[in-house]
């Protein structure tokens, strides 16, 4: 379940309206902001020193990530504590193995494992460690992924001035004829602004969000291994569902 993300969409939205809103009030012309040479120079090499440090799966994966920025999974912890309530009080009027006929109805892998861990008859300190590591290893996958927006916030700034020179060389090779001086000097300019705006309103807020995001998958999962190590430690389903409010959002 997905819930579109208002403040991301706001916040853009504001971040590149502050930019045109300021270039009218200075007198300018918005169009002058679109230069396609300039957009093709950062966007295209970003794009490509992003793709040169990761591996393909990797970068693909983080591509697809970006659409948690607006719509994100939705944490729903209440619906966890109660299936894990509802294990629990099974578990204690009928056994551990009684909850091997919920196994079919459970369709998060990584629920399924832990439930399919308490019916094998794992020790409760095992289960944690096998749990815990899974966790650990998703996150820093997760985070490896997110992170190529974060380089792509370093890189861009770079290319915008790359750009910026490219459009000064032009500049100079044309010195002869005015009227292509201001063709140079405009890629020049709005390739600089290309690059540091799309790092600071774009690539690095999306890396900073996707963290969030991550966070946040990573302790509902920590909330859960909390519940099922309560039901192999056949405790008192009131007492497992407290120790999962705790790490309610």
């Amino acid at each position: 379940m997905k819930k579109f993300d208002n403040a991301s969409f706001f916040g853009l939205l504001i971040g590149l309206a502050a930019i045109v809103g300021g270039q009218v009030l200075e007198g300018g012309s918005v169009l002058s902001l679109f230069q396609p040479t300039a957009f093709v120079i950062v966007v295209g090499g970003t794009l490509g020193a992003v793709m040169l440090q990761s591996p393909l799966p990797i970068f693909l994966a983080g591509l697809r990530m970006a659409s948690w920025v607006f719509s994100a999974p939705v944490r729903n912890d209440r619906v966890i504590i109660d299936a894990v309530v509802s294990w629990s009080t099974i578990a204690r009027r009928e056994g551990l193995l009684a909850l091997e006929k919920r196994l079919g109805g459970i369709r998060d892998p990584f629920m399924h494992k832990g439930v399919q861990l308490i019916v094998d008859g794992i020790e409760p300190e095992r289960i944690r460690e096998v749990l815990l590591t899974e966790i650990d290893a998703n996150k820093n996958h997760l985070r490896t992924c997110a992170r190529i927006w974060e380089s792509a916030a370093g890189y861009a700034p770079t290319i915008g001035i790359l750009g910026a020179v490219m459009g000064l060389i032009h500049v100079m090779e044309n010195l002869s004829d005015p009227t292509l001086l201001g063709a140079g000097i405009a890629v020049a300019f709005v390739a600089t602004i290309y690059g540091v705006g799309s790092a600071n309103l774009v690539f690095l807020p999306i890396a900073k969000k996707l963290f969030i995001h991550i966070n946040s998958i990573s302790a509902q999962r920590e909330m859960l291994v909390e519940g099922l190590l309560g039901i192999a430690c056949g405790e008192n389903p009131r007492v497992i569902e407290g120790r999962m409010r705790a790490h309610t959002a």
